[in-house]
């Protein structure tokens, strides 16, 4: 069980610590330019992450499905996920890129986007909302692969789509000057030329996966209730969870741009745990879809346990990481004193979040894979309520906005939620 694990979970890990490096890269060169800028950037990525993590269910969802069906020998179904994931995808895309304008306004307005850092925002999200149906069909398509049990291709894709987003964006940030539109063409670029890499294998290794696909099985009503009924609900959990971050964002920029510019940077710190451990929670997606879908309970639930004890030591590593380097990793992103200060004011909770949140990163993997989505949605719902309940009540008793502190309670919370209704339910989870 555990080499099955490391051989979905390896390629995942390194596939997702690419992305917040690109995230990093980002954030270090808007940060050796102005504390405005680098509060700039972090609100414009925001905004993408709520208007594109709100579609993660285009990957989440395609996975738990396909794993399921994988594991059932289903091969006309898992073609027609493919194909009912990717004209979703599409559909989603276009429709973004036609309410681009209102979507912006409402953002910016919801995000306490200043006077001062509107031009810079607008710059990077009209130049970057181009980039919707690549990113969304890529959402799909790596999806797709991950309930195919098969993480090196997703692993290829990701770290190719990174590497030129890293070198375009270098080279019109720092040699073409065009500042934070530059970070924003080079995302543009570089999720185009992955989307037309990852179509390209599809065509070369699974090319039976391309015939034809009767109408009535693509549109067939039991499964497109349910593709819709576990997306639906995925949708609404990843809302939720968009909010919470987009809250974190919003009460931080309200304090100024120092306050702004630190939490960008810790930020940082919890982009490349999670992404690490979600390398195992994406081996849950595949493994117990592919398990559950077979019937076999006894490797379903093996599977789960197993992949706990992963998550648990990368939890105790990254927490290790963070207490005895954590003042060196924060100069990497700024070189700027106040902007350092302040974010080592905070760090101390930056160094607890791992061994308190990797929980609720191996239970949405679980979750997934079961396609438990009425129970994923559910315990994110409980969790963001008690969230904002804790920072308002902090706020009401002592004064002070400790938006870090609520948010730590949240992703704790998550993670007993889930637990728990584990615990009562097991496999039987809806």
């Amino acid at each position: 069980m555990n080499k099955e694990i490391l051989r979905l979970a390896i390629p995942n890990i390194i596939s997702n610590i690419s992305i917040p490096l690109l995230s990093s890269v980002d954030t270090a060169l808007m940060g050796h330019l102005s504390a405005l800028e680098l509060g700039a950037v972090g609100i414009a990525s925001m905004i993408f992450n709520f208007v594109y993590w709100n579609f993660g269910f285009l990957r989440m969802g395609t996975t738990g499905m396909t794993a399921q069906a994988f594991g059932q020998k289903n091969e006309q179904e898992i073609a027609a996920l493919l194909q009912r994931s990717l004209l979703l995808s599409f559909g989603i895309a276009f429709a973004i890129i036609l309410l681009m304008t209102p979507i912006g306004s409402a953002a910016s307005y919801l995000m306490n986007v200043t006077t001062e850092q509107q031009s810079f925002v607008d710059d990077y999200f009209y130049t970057r909302i181009w980039a919707a149906p690549a990113t969304l069909g890529l959402y799909a398509l790596l999806g797709w692969y991950f309930g195919m049990q098969n993480a090196k291709v997703p692993l290829l894709i990701t770290v190719f789509i990174n590497l030129v987003n890293i070198a375009a964006s270098y080279y019109f940030v720092r040699i073409e000057d065009y500042g934070i539109k530059g970070v924003a063409w080079g995302t543009v670029i570089a999720q185009y030329l992955g989307l037309f890499l990852s179509i390209g294998i599809i065509i070369y290794q699974y090319g039976r996966f391309l015939k034809s696909i009767p109408v009535k099985i693509l549109l067939a009503r039991k499964k497109i209730k349910r593709f819709l009924n576990v997306n639906r609900d995925i949708f609404i959990r990843t809302i939720c969870l968009t909010f919470a971050f987009g809250f974190l964002y919003s009460q931080a920029s309200l304090k100024g741009e120092l306050f702004l510019a630190a939490n960008v940077i810790l930020l940082q710190f919890l982009n490349w745990m999670s992404y690490a451990i979600d390398g195992f929670a994406y081996a849950a997606e595949s493994l117990v879809g592919k398990y559950f879908g077979a019937n076999d309970r006894q490797n379903t639930k093996k599977s789960i346990k197993y992949i706990f004890y992963w998550g648990l030591s990368f939890a105790f590593g990254f927490t290790l990481l963070f207490w005895l380097g954590g003042d060196a990793i924060i100069r990497i992103f700024s070189n700027q004193d106040d902007v350092i200060n302040k974010a080592n004011e905070m760090l101390v909770l930056v160094i607890i979040l791992p061994l308190i949140s990797f929980a609720c990163y191996i239970w949405d993997g679980i979750y997934i894979g079961l396609t438990a989505s009425k129970s994923m949605r559910n315990a994110m719902i409980l969790a963001t309520a008690i969230y904002l309940g804790i920072y308002f009540g902090l706020d009401l008793l002592t004064g002070q906005s400790m938006i870090w502190l609520a948010f730590i309670i949240f992703m704790g919370a998550r993670g007993l939620i889930q637990t728990a209704l584990y615990k009562r339910y097991g496999l039987r989870l809806q």
